[in-house]
């Protein structure tokens, strides 16, 4: 079996990816229960805002079918790591762990942010698993 079929492979994402991104980030912000309302369309106006600043996105294939994206803000030391979706119907397979690696490398960096929700537990487990560690907390006060 060719070892290309499969590898993780990481590539830029551009304005021709918006609606692809926009639909991936809706899942996401269900899975991680996030306090976003946005509707489909206003999720693909924020990525293209976001592709058209600080931000870089990224896509992973596997077998050239995409199995998620990395949103990331580029001018931030380190990069920050806004979003990371891994597609549902290929979780539990080490393609997350497999597609952060491929992604470290495709930036050439060692260091990377990222936040996620406190109730957000599997987030937690699988950022804790690649050897990320707590450095603060981020609270919020809403009468």
């Amino acid at each position: 079996m060719n070892e290309y079929l499969n590898k993780i492979i990481c590539g830029d994402c551009s304005s021709e990816n918006v609606s692809l991104l926009a639909k991936m980030n809706q899942q996401l912000i269900e899975d991680e229960k996030a306090e976003t309302n946005l509707n489909l369309k206003q999720l693909e106006k924020r990525m293209k805002d976001f592709i058209n600043s600080s931000y870089k996105a990224f896509l992973f294939y596997r077998n050239e079918n995409v199995i998620g994206y990395a949103l990331c803000n580029m001018t931030k030391t380190p990069v920050y790591l806004r979003q990371f979706f891994i597609c549902r119907d290929v979780r539990r397979k080490g393609y997350g762990k497999q597609a952060f690696h491929e992604l470290l490398i495709y930036l050439n960096i060692q260091e990377i942010d990222l936040d996620v929700y406190s109730w957000n537990k599997t987030g937690i487990s699988f950022w804790e698993s690649l050897g990320f560690e707590k450095r603060c907390y981020n609270m919020r006060y809403m009468k």
